[in-house]
């Protein structure tokens, strides 16, 4: 399985009705810093996020990637936006 799926699949855990990730790896290749981990930008939508601040929704996101960043994640970018915010 790739990175990706691997994130995908970590983050089932927070029921997402809606999931994006992109993968910019690309264009941070030997950026200063970077010990090998990619570059992620996340859309995701969950009924989890409902009644909750932008801080708890990414420790959420946080908890369910834990042992992935900083080694396989270097950089990671959040939109977390709750069902009832549609």
């Amino acid at each position: 399985m790739d990175l990706t799926g691997e994130i995908r699949e970590k983050l089932e855990v927070l029921t997402p009705t809606r999931l994006e990730i992109q993968d910019d790896s690309a264009l941070h290749a030997g950026h200063k810093g970077n010990t090998g981990g990619g570059h992620f930008k996340l859309h995701i939508v969950s009924s989890q996020f409902c009644g909750k601040s932008q801080i708890i929704r990414h420790r959420l996101i946080y908890q369910a990637l834990a042992g992935m960043i900083p080694h396989q994640i270097h950089a990671l970018s959040i939109q977390a936006v709750a069902t009832d915010e549609l």
